[in-house]
């Protein structure tokens, strides 16, 4: 049976406010994340994530251990203060958000470079058929 946990981290980042979702899936761990800019309200992120979440990019799958233990609610608030209040998103998330941004990095430079190949070849034909109408005396 698949257990998808997902779950969402909202803090502030300056300038803006951000969401980082995490969705673990078969021991495995995805992350996106959402700019929200001012400070989101809990019904604005309810709804956006309602509306919205088809359309999330998650980054890669990273290995990761599955810890499911019942705690205490009260236990698991402190836990969530302390988290936050220390280091913000998890290390995972982090590696998983970085993997993500290397990935477009390298696809916007193939795009880029692919784009100056195509201008150069542009400009040269263009060179090229001026010096064939020069040489043809026109």
């Amino acid at each position: 049976m698949d257990n998808v946990t997902l779950r969402l981290n909202v803090f502030f980042e300056d300038p803006f406010w951000v969401g980082v979702v995490e969705k673990v899936e078969d021991g495995k761990l995805s992350v996106s994340k959402v700019v929200f800019g001012p400070e989101p309200k809990s019904y604005q992120v309810y709804d956006y994530f309602i509306k919205n979440y088809d359309q999330l990019k998650f980054s890669p799958a990273v290995e990761t251990d599955v810890k499911e233990k019942r705690v205490n609610p009260k236990r698991m608030q402190r836990e969530v203060h302390k988290s936050v209040a220390v280091n913000g998103i998890g290390t995972k998330s982090q590696q998983a958000l970085k993997l993500q941004q290397e990935q477009m990095k390298t696809k916007r430079k193939a795009k880029s470079r692919e784009q100056k190949e195509a201008e150069k070849q542009r400009r040269f034909d263009l060179k090229q058929q001026k010096k064939k109408e020069k040489h043809r005396g026109r």
